[in-house]
């Protein structure tokens, strides 16, 4: 039954209760089952919904306004819940998974590691692999689109931590090692018990190795800088180098080994899943994908992508947005209430776990009219005005918004438009995709054929494809 309240601000929200709880097991059934459908059939029961982890009392925010409320007052809403608590398996206590305290401080140290200044040297690493990437392509051999992004993603990465010879080792580990470990934390992840994670068997065991190595290469990489004391110009000199102003301090070892973890995982996963969703969702609609070609065209003329050419792609950029709108990586995320609290009028104690997901904040019609449909156009600036600020979260918001945004804005519109002034990508006839909710919000295999260019005829709209609705679970148009 909704209840409604009025909240400190004098809005009015709704209070309700997820229906379809299972004695002892409360919603997971629904989670695990039926994620995305059972994500967006709760602002029907109001704008906070309460619902059962097991026995455990959690909520979901499904309002932008009580996301944003949830996101500017980290004090209050901290990093936490059933999702960080595995995470930390992976980053330890990074950024992405620190409390309060520890982030404020580690954030003074690691964001000058992702200073404008930087960003011109990072660029010009994701263009040598986005170019040696494309270059490998061959015209009708298929491949699974999802496996290249991500391996490219973490070339990229890799070589942004670990940029100079002395890291050569370390960037063959993290190709080699993180695949491995990402299915690890997600096979803990999904998993209703601990138990699997001491069953003595195959996964466990490279599971076990894979960390083992992954701490041995960072600890022996981060020896070697200290030693040097030199800026490479990489991510991980800032790491070793850096002093915090207020004490003089640096990172231990362990926080840099977490810290490298993080942003191994944050610039590959999300990265990743984003270019997967894009060209998937271009080759449903070729008058997009049409338009795009014709503005990487006019911006490259035939030459490899700067910095300097970021402004100009545009709808490069809308593209990417509405694709982030209706496929974004971090789909379902959450917070931990520090202390008794009051949020949409309802009274939430301490420890609580809060989720708020941008999967199911752009599906909302309110703010999304035929919010199935892929529009890049719906951000024109004469239409996005009449949005809410950050209508859509894939970075997140507040002083714990995503650290490597700028970073993973530019990788994504480097690699999209260079791919698409070259290649067009073609579903292997009879695949449909499952939307895969994971840790991040994958594709699924993927497997595409690659078209020339300059060799294809740019293939004429269908007349149900022009902007159709999409199948928010299939990503087919409806």
């Amino acid at each position: 039954m909704t209840i409604v309240k009025e909240s400190p601000s004098a809005a009015t929200y709704t209070v309700g209760e997820a229906p379809g709880r299972v004695p002892l097991l409360g919603h997971v059934p629904q989670l695990w089952r039926r994620p995305l459908e059972f994500l967006t059939s709760l602002p029907a029961h109001g704008d906070l919904v309460a619902f059962r982890l097991g026995p455990r009392l959690a909520y979901i925010a499904c309002h932008h306004d009580l996301v944003t409320q949830l996101l500017h007052d980290s004090r209050t809403f901290d990093k936490g819940g059933p999702l960080f608590e595995k995470a930390r398996l992976l980053v330890g206590d990074g950024l992405v998974s620190s409390g309060f305290e520890s982030h404020r401080r580690q954030r003074r140290l690691v964001q000058p590691a992702f200073h404008r200044a930087r960003m011109p040297h990072y660029i010009d690493i994701m263009a040598e692999e986005i170019d040696a990437e494309l270059s490998s392509w061959r015209p009708g051999v298929a491949f699974n689109v999802s496996d290249i992004t991500h391996g490219l993603t973490l070339r990229i990465t890799a070589r942004t931590m670990f940029a100079t010879r002395i890291g050569e080792d370390a960037v063959r580990a993290v190709t080699e090692c993180m695949p491995v470990i990402m299915q690890g934390v997600y096979r803990r992840m999904i998993s209703p018990t601990s138990l699997i994670e001491k069953i003595p068997n195959k996964h466990n065991r490279l599971f076990a190795e894979a960390q083992v190595r992954m701490r041995d290469v960072i600890s022996d990489t981060v020896a070697e800088y200290r030693r040097s004391g030199a800026d490479q110009g990489d991510v991980l000199s800032i790491l070793v180098n850096q002093r915090d102003e207020e004490t003089g301090e640096g990172l231990t070892d362990q926080e840099i080994h977490d810290q490298v973890m993080t942003v191994l995982i944050g610039g590959t996963e999300t990265t990743g899943n984003t270019l997967a969703w894009t060209f998937h969702l271009l080759a449903r609609h070729p008058e997009i994908e049409a338009k795009l070609q014709d503005e990487v065209t006019t911006v490259f003329g035939g030459r490899r992508p700067t910095s300097a050419d970021l402004p100009r792609l545009e709808y490069t950029d809308r593209v990417l947005t509405e694709t982030l709108r209706m496929y974004p990586p971090a789909w379902l995320l959450s917070r931990t209430t520090t202390r008794d609290v009051e949020i949409a009028g309802a009274r939430l104690s301490a420890g609580t776990p809060v989720f708020y997901s941008s999967y199911l904040l752009g599906r909302n019609p309110e703010m999304f009219p035929d919010p199935d449909r892929y529009d890049p156009d719906r951000w024109l600036p004469e239409r996005a005005k009449q949005l809410p600020r950050n209508a859509v979260l894939p970075f997140g918001q507040g002083n714990r918004k995503c650290i490597g945004d700028n970073f993973g804005i530019a990788e994504t519109t480097l690699t999209l438009a260079a791919a698409v002034a070259r290649w067009r990508l073609r579903p292997v006839p009879g695949h449909r995709i499952s939307t895969a909710p994971k840790a991040s919000l994958g594709t699924g295999p993927l497997p595409m054929v690659p078209e020339p260019v300059a060799q294809a005829d740019r293939p004429a709209p269908p007349a149900a494809a022009a902007g159709c609705p999409v199948d928010h679970r299939t990503g087919e148009p409806s």
